[in-house]
């Protein structure tokens, strides 16, 4: 590994390696106290963040390197100055770059104009840190990660994306269920289908509601992406029908419920769920940090 740009990159070797790795660097986390000894990293964030500051900003120094943040202020990336030159300078003092940005693109030009690893924070084509968290967290719930059969309900977004990418390679039965309209891109899709064929999985996309019975964990994101200027009634009147209640959960056989938050409480999930028995929403958000720390000690060992 060079990067991680995309879940879509690695390997199943590489990727439940990653797995193996955030849970030895989770439950002795003595023993990695130095791992980024000397190592700095610095964050480039376009977008604002609650749950990827935080659990970068924490787990770099619970590795013992240094983290460096910078919003931007002056618009985004490429603007002041281009993202080249972005990526040539910040290559010149730190060891590595996670970048949260709008577009996927300015990703891709950080990796390669860098001479250092870079990680992808997030971007509107993926959320491949957000995926490794909830892989990790499903693999605490079964002792064989690939057995999970996950359904996604709601919006098809960059957190879609990258589930599907690691359900395909893990090899995990997907299922997603989406509004007409409101389906993953289908490039993406094609490919995860191929790699889930490769791999002994399923991917299967459906508008019917009702092909939800039959899963163990049932996923959902918010129907409003960050920068939306939809009116939310016109977005809930569309997505109704797509809501996690307990009801739905029932008519899954669903035990488990995930969301990689923000969530909007009583919109595309009620609170009878978010905070019921099988929540995983904290340990995902718990798991983000963990999963993050495997990859930056894998990157920069």
């Amino acid at each position: 590994m060079q990067h991680l740009l995309s879940i879509k990159e690695l390997t199943q070797s590489q990727l439940l390696a990653i797995l193996a790795l955030a849970k030895k660097i989770k439950n002795n986390p003595a023993e990695y106290r130095r791992a980024l000894d000397g190592k700095s990293v610095v964050m480039l964030f376009e977008k604002p963040s609650l749950r990827t500051r935080v659990s970068f900003d924490i787990g770099i120094n619970k590795l013992g390197g240094h983290c460096l943040y910078l919003d931007q202020q002056n618009g985004a990336l490429g603007q002041r100055e281009t993202v080249a030159d972005f990526a040539t300078n910040i290559s010149c003092w730190a060891d590595a770059i996670v970048a949260r940005t709008y577009s996927h693109t300015t990703i891709e030009q950080l990796a390669e104009h860098g001479s250092v690893p870079v990680i992808n924070a997030l971007s509107d084509l993926y959320h491949p840190c957000q995926a490794l968290a909830d892989f990790l967290t499903l693999s605490e719930q079964f002792d064989d990660v690939s057995k999970a059969k996950l359904v996604y309900v709601g919006d098809g977004n960059n957190v879609t994306h990258s589930l599907i990418y690691g359900a395909a390679i893990l090899g995990l039965t997907m299922t997603v269920i989406c509004p007409e309209g409101a389906f993953p891109d289908a490039l993406i899709v094609t490919e995860a289908q191929a790699l889930a064929q490769k791999n002994g999985g399923k991917l299967t996309l459906s508008a019917d509601i009702n092909a939800i019975e039959g899963h163990d964990a049932i996923y959902t994101d918010t129907w409003i992406s960050m920068g939306d200027d939809t009116p939310l009634a016109d977005i809930k009147a569309r997505f109704a029908p797509y809501q996690v209640n307990s009801e739905l959960m029932a008519k899954a056989g669903a035990k488990y419920f995930m969301h990689c938050l923000p969530a909007h409480r009583g919109v595309e999930v009620t609170d009878e769920v978010m905070d019921g028995e099988g929540s995983l929403i904290l340990h995902q958000a718990e798991n983000r940090m963990h999963a993050q720390n495997a990859v930056l000690v894998t990157l920069l060992s």
